[in-house]
C-alpha cells in the first residue's frame, strides 16, 4: 500500500512496521513472560511466519498489528491493532483488537491507551460494527484489559485451539458493539 499508516496518542504512535523494527520487536516481546499465552518463545520459522502474517494483514485488510512506539524516547514497545480473526474454529473474520508488549513496560497504561486508540479506529476508520478480542482463560491481565475497555464477555464465540494454551486448548471471545463503544468515550 502506498499510504503509511501513523496514529498518535497521548504517549504513544501507533504506526506501519519498518524493515528495523524487527529486532528489537523480537528481542523484547519473545520472551518466556510474554509469549506464555500466545504458544512460547519462537523459533526463527514462527518469528518469520508472524512478520508475513503482520505485513500481510496490512497489504489485505489496510489495517494489522502495528507498532507501538513511545513519544517521549522513541522505543518500540510492542504492538497492538486490528486485524481480521484467522484462528481455526474461531469467528472468521470478525474485526479483531489485539495487542502484545514488553515486560518492563506492563502495568503503565499503554496496553489500554493503544487498544482504545485502535478501537476508536476500528470504528471510525475501518467501519466495524463490533470487534472481538481473544485470549486463553489463564491469560488474567490480558481479558482484565478487555474489560476495561467496556468489552463484555462472549462465550457464544469461545472456540477450541491447543495452539495458544494446550492446558486448556480453549480461546475465550470478548467483544464490543460500535454503540457501546461511542457511549464509553468522553466527550473531546
Amino acid at each position: 500500500m502506498a499510504d503509511h499508516f501513523l496514529y498518535e496518542t497521548e504517549r504513544l504512535v501507533l504506526r506501519d512496521w519498518r524493515e528495523g523494527d524487527w529486532a528489537p520487536f523480537w528481542t523484547g516481546t519473545n520472551t518466556p513472560a510474554v509469549m506464555r499465552w500466545l504458544g512460547g518463545v519462537a523459533d526463527e520459522s514462527k518469528r518469520a511466519a508472524v512478520q508475513d502474517r503482520l505485513l500481510g494483514y496490512r497489504e489485505h485488510h489496510g489495517h494489522t498489528f502495528w507498532v507501538v512506539e513511545r513519544k517521549s524516547d522513541g522505543a518500540l514497545l510492542g504492538f497492538c491493532g486490528l486485524k481480521r480473526t484467522n484462528q481455526k474454529g474461531g469467528p472468521l473474520g470478525a474485526m479483531e483488537v489485539g495487542w502484545r508488549l514488553r515486560e518492563d513496560v506492563w502495568g503503565q497504561g499503554y496496553a489500554k491507551e493503544a487498544a482504545s486508540a485502535s478501537l476508536d479506529l476500528a470504528f471510525d476508520r475501518f467501519g466495524a460494527e463490533e470487534v472481538v478480542a481473544l485470549t486463553v482463560t489463564g491469560n488474567g491481565p490480558s481479558w482484565g484489559l478487555m474489560k476495561r475497555l467496556g468489552m463484555e464477555r462472549r462465550e457464544d464465540l469461545d472456540f477450541d485451539n491447543s495452539e495458544f494454551d494446550p492446558e486448556t486448548g480453549r480461546i475465550i471471545v470478548y467483544s464490543i458493539a460500535r454503540d457501546a463503544w461511542n457511549a464509553g468515550r468522553l466527550p473531546a
